[in-house]
This record gives structure tokens, C-alpha cells and sequence, in this order.
């Protein structure tokens, strides 16, 4: 058996990173392409390795001498490369395909070993290697039956994403038997080369051959093993997270990607903390049903969409302002307290860091609870900073990581003490619909942001994620409430008057009419949270503190909180690894909230871990 390797192309959406270099040049962690493919066909006893190469192409046949590869490479050189297709340069090697059993593969990809090991321990002669698809892939997909019989053969852009579940992408790795090549094949290629000319693609004769009724050519489903296709920067940078030099580089990786797991369609984010019973199937397909339209115009400004926050929160538009999530508005916020040089800022630690990494750090006066949970009453925040000179005050309730929750009553107490002290009260309530308050009869709305709460003091400020506790942080909503009217006039002049877009509009304009599927998202949540709050408890090395949040902080026992971490996201869930951000020398995680069937998964995974 052979090895081939079509290297022909010039890479021209990967830019600047082409320039000098072939595509399959470029390194992802410090490798070349090119290099980790022929280290692991240089493991699988080949006779040989064909190369057909093009731009560049003396470079890289300089560059491969000095890896040292133990396997014999053979070089073919496609000098119109800028002109052709790979269907060309397939046609170049249709000699050496005719001779050998051939391992086929294109140079952008970068992929497990195993996929080849699979390929070639599969005792079927014909394969085309097949990933289900997902939405950051490109190119021609196949549909197959039961049998890994290729039903259709869909060309990239002839691609119906509405039918993609039934897709399968192929990975353009296949296993191609002599026999194959030499009596379908290469009579196919030359005849579709001849009929259609050579700025085409060899996939298009597998069509054809897969349409035929004698289905030499079958699907080689992979089974979870990590891939992927560089075609551009944005493809270099996902794979650079994913095939790292360590599994602890691997999770710092993911982590300060900071979002955007839609690129990683296995990973279960248990690190993000967003309600996943909401929005309902109804308000979605009403989301749905107007996308065109929300696409493509432009959304209302400012005004307009004050007035609708107004309407969501019932209070005036002159009190609220909505911005592009609630980090958009903390960061106007802050920095107009920043104005004064000598303003003092007072928080409890630990807690949600994007209002204290905005200061100083000498400007900060922290209050740490001393006790295992982390827990702490109205009582030991006025008791603490009473005699300590701060200008502005912030807290998180309920806290972030903790999950620490002080009861509304007792919020009106803290604003009547800040307003007789004249210190600014910052109160981020993004999670505090999540609350299982039984005080919430007596006092109705546990959200500070209403009329009577606002009244009591105008350097109150209410900030809230619509993104987190609605379950939308794609679209980017929060608001800030207060009766400080400079303030909120103020922030509306500093962010752009198109801060929203329209789709963040849309959702809230409707969200009035789902309010009864949110109250039984949030009842869904709550006892999940519950359920699993009792599940984490029994296993021996977490230690779980209570929440009324929709995620739980625990204490890792006997354990580091970083091996667990990359143990779970080798498993395809991410978690929230807090040691670093406590620093008391204990070891600890935390734990999103989501649906039933996801934490079942967690729980599962976390009882077998050791």
C-alpha cells in the first residue's frame, strides 16, 4: 500500500500565511501540515509516498528533505497549478494509482492518527472517509444508508441546509484499491477530465462511480476522532485549539476563546451560564419566520429601543437603557465613575471580575467572607464597609461563582444604608430570576428593577443580562435601570446609536407575549438545579456549595480542580476551573445548570472519572 498527498494548490484564503509558503507549509502549535501527515504515513509501512506539488513546489520538496522521513517520497509536479483543479493533479498520478492499494489524502487537513489506522485495518477495499456534518464545514457531503452505502453525493454548493441531518461530509481521505483505480476509476477521471475539462474536482467523478449500481465505493464513518480542513485563518485558529502540544494547553485554549462553541459542535458548555429551557419552540419559530426580514434591515436606534425596554421592565424609558449585553453597559458605567481619580470602589470577592478589572486594583477595597462557603448576610457587607471610605459599591446577587443570594428585603436595607452614606450602588441581578425565594409572595418581584425600589435612591444602578437568564447570548442584550437620569442620558450618548441589532430588537419587542413559557423555563431550571446540586453531592471528591443560581461551586476533595477539567473536556464538556480566581489554596470548579439530559451526562461522566 501507498501513500498520496495532493499538494498542488496555492492556499490563497489563508493570505499572508501563503505568501512564501505552501499551504500545507503553515504550522498549526509549531508543526507544519504537511509534516504531521507524512509522520503519521510514515508509521504505517508504506512502499511510498506520492506527492503531486505545484505552488512553491521546490520549497517544499526542500522543506520535506530535511524532516527525515524513513518512507520513500515521490514527487510530481503539477505546473499549471493556477490553472487546474485537483482533478489534474489526481490525473498526474493515475500511473502510481493503477500500481498500489492507495491511502489518498489532501495536504490542508490535520487529523488523528487513528482515522488512518481505521482506514486501513477496514477490510473493505473502496472507502470514502465521512464525519456527520456540522455547521462550520464546507464542501461536498454525502447521504448514505444503513449499510454506509453513498445514496447521493451533494456538491458544496448545491448543499440544502435544512436537510443538512442527514449529511455526512467527507474528509477527502479515501482507501482506493488498485483494482478500483485501474478498471473505474482513472477511465472514469480521464473521461470526465476529457469531457469537462481541468479546472474541476476529482469528488465529481466519486459521484458518478458512487451512483452506479455496483457501489464499489462505500462510506468510512469516523467515530469521533478530531479533524479538520484548513481553508482559512479563522480554520487555523480552531485548530490550533484543538490539537495542542498538551491537554492542559488544550483547555487554556478553549477557555480564553471566551464563547463561540457553536465552532465545536460535540462540546457541552457547562462553563457559560445561560438558561436552557428558553426561549420556547413557539417564540423561536416566531424568531424564525421574520429572519429575512431581521437580516436585512436595519435595526430601530437608541430611542426606540429604550422605549421598548421600558415596556419589557414596566418602568420609564428615561430610567432604562439597553446595550449589546450587560458587558457593553458595565463598561460605560465604570468608566464614569473612573472620571473621578480618587473614587474608591468596594466589592465582596469572589465575584463576577468584569467591575473591579475595569479599576485600579489599588482603588479596590475587597471584602472577603471568611467561611467555606463563601456565604455572607446584608449585615457583614454594611459591617465591613461602614468605617471604610468607598465612593461606589458593586454587588453581584446572586454572586458569581458562589451563588451566595441575600433576599430583597434586605437589598432595601443595603440601598437605604448606601443612600446614607452617599455611596453609589451598583446591583448586577442577572441571575436573579433563578431564585427559589419562599419571601417571593410577600414581596413580589424579587428584580430590583421597578419604580418603588428605583424611588428609594437615585445612585442606585440595576444592571441586568437579558443574554443569561432569557437564554440568548447569541443576540447580545442587557439593560441598566435607574432614576439617575444624567447617568442613563450619559450611557445612551456613549454607546452607538445602532448598539442592538435586530434581531436583539425583535426578541425584546415579543418577549411580553412568551412571559408564561419563561416562569415554567424557570421552574424547569430550578429543579434541576436541585437535582443536581444532590447528584454532585454524593460523589466523594466534590464538596458543592449551595446556590440560587443557575450553577454550583464546588470544592474539589483530594483532587485538582485542573486535572478534572481537562478530563471532562477530553470528554467534550467544559467547565469553569476557579482555582486561580479563589487563591486560597483550595481546588475548585464550577458548574452551569443545564437541561436534564446534559447533566445526566456530566454525572455520568464525573462518577467515572476516577
Amino acid at each position: 500500500m501507498q501513500g498520496m498527498i495532493l499538494a498542488a494548490g496555492m492556499g490563497k484564503r489563508l493570505k499572508y500565511l501563503t505568501k512564501n509558503n505552501t499551504k500545507c507549509m503553515v504550522k498549526v502549535n509549531g508543526i507544519s501540515l504537511i509534516e504531521r501527515m507524512l509522520r503519521i504515513m510514515d508509521k504505517k509501512q508504506l512502499s511510498r509516498i506520492v506527492i503531486v506539488v505545484g505552488y512553491k513546489g521546490k520549497q517544499l520538496i526542500e522543506y520535506i528533505d530535511t524532516l527525515n522521513i524513513k518512507t520513500p517520497i515521490c514527487y510530481i509536479n503539477n505546473p499549471i497549478y493556477n490553472k487546474t483543479n485537483n482533478i489534474y493533479s489526481l490525473a498526474l498520478a493515475k500511473e502510481y494509482l493503477c500500481t498500489e492499494d492507495t491511502i489518498l489524502a489532501e495536504s490542508d487537513l490535520i487529523f488523528e492518527e487513528k482515522i488512518i489506522d481505521d482506514l486501513i485495518n477496514d477490510s473493505r477495499k473502496n472507502l470514502a472517509v465521512v464525519d456527520k456534518f456540522e455547521s462550520w464545514m464546507d464542501g461536498a457531503c454525502m447521504e448514505l444508508d444503513e449499510n454506509d452505502i453513498i445514496k447521493d453525493f451533494i456538491p458544496g454548493k448545491f448543499l440544502n441546509f435544512s436537510a443538512k441531518g442527514n449529511y455526512y461530509k467527507t474528509l477527502n481521505i479515501y482507501k482506493f484499491s488498485k483494482e478500483f483505480c485501474k478498471n473505474t476509476y482513472i477511465p472514469f477521471l480521464t473521461a470526465y477530465e476529457k469531457t469537462m475539462g481541468e479546472n474541476e474536482y476529482y469528488e465529481s467523478v466519486i459521484k458518478l462511480i458512487a451512483m452506479l449500481e455496483t457501489k464499489e465505493i462505500q462510506a468510512k464513518r469516523i467515530s469521533g476522532e478530531t479533524w479538520y480542513e484548513i481553508d482559512n485563518i479563522q480554520d487555523l485558529n480552531i485548530a490550533e485549539s484543538l490539537f495542542t502540544n498538551s491537554e492542559e494547553e488544550f483547555y487554556t485554549n478553549i477557555a480564553s476563546r471566551y464563547g463561540g462553541y457553536w465552532r465545536y459542535p460535540k462540546l457541552l458548555d457547562f462553563c457559560y451560564l445561560v438558561n436552557p429551557y428558553y426561549p420556547s419552540e413557539r417564540m423561536m419559530e416566531e424568531m424564525k419566520s421574520n429572519f429575512e426580514t431581521l437580516l436585512t434591515q436595519y435595526p430601530s436606534g437608541m430611542k426606540i429601543n429604550s422605549i421598548d425596554a421600558s415596556e419589557a421592565f414596566g418602568i420609564e424609558e428615561k430610567n432604562i437603557v439597553i446595550g449589546n449585553g450587560a458587558a457593553e453597559l458595565i463598561k460605560v458605567v465604570i468608566e464614569k465613575f473612573l472620571e473621578d481619580k480618587e473614587s474608591k470602589l468596594g466589592c465582596v470577592c469572589p465575584t463576577f471580575e468584569e467591575y473591579k478589572n475595569r479599576f485600579d486594583k489599588k482603588r479596590i477595597v475587597e471584602f472577603n467572607p471568611q467561611n467555606e462557603n463563601f456565604s455572607y448576610t446584608v449585615e457583614d457587607i454594611i459591617g465591613f464597609f461602614d468605617n471604610r471610605a468607598i465612593d461606589l459599591l458593586i454587588l453581584i446577587n446572586p454572586d458569581n461563582p458562589s451563588g451566595n443570594y441575600i433576599e430583597k428585603e434586605n437589598i432595601i436595607k443595603l440601598i437605604e444604608w448606601a443612600k446614607e452614606k452617599a455611596i453609589s450602588l451598583i446591583i448586577d441581578e442577572s441571575f436573579v430570576d433563578f431564585v427559589d425565594c419562599k419571601s417571593t409572595k410577600k414581596l413580589g418581584n424579587l428584580s430590583c428593577i421597578n419604580e418603588e425600589t428605583l424611588n428609594m435612591y437615585e445612585k442606585l444602578y440595576v444592571i441586568k443580562s437579558i443574554s443569561k437568564s432569557y437564554g440568548v447570548p447569541g443576540i447580545r442584550l442587557g439593560v441598566l435601570a435607574s432614576k439617575d437620569e444624567k447617568m442613563i442620558e450619559y450611557i445612551k450618548r456613549s454607546v452607538p446609536i445602532w448598539n442592538i441589532n435586530s434581531f436583539g430588537e425583535f426578541f425584546v419587542q415579543i418577549t411580553g407575549k412568551y412571559e408564561k413559557d419563561y416562569a415554567k423555563s424557570l421552574a424547569k431550571i430550578k429543579k434541576s438545579r436541585v437535582k443536581l446540586y444532590k447528584e454532585l453531592d454524593k460523589i466523594e471528591y466534590l464538596r458543592v456549595i449551595p446556590s440560587q443560581a443557575n450553577y454550583l461551586m464546588c470544592e474539589v476533595i483530594g483532587k485538582t480542580s485542573k486535572e478534572i477539567c481537562i478530563a471532562l473536556l477530553k470528554k467534550d464538556v467544559f467547565i469553569k476551573d476557579l482555582t486561580q480566581k479563589i487563591g486560597d489554596g483550595k481546588q475548585y470548579i464550577r458548574i452551569a445548570v443545564r437541561n436534564e439530559a446534559d447533566n445526566k451526562k456530566l454525572l455520568n461522566i464525573l462518577r467515572d472519572l476516577f
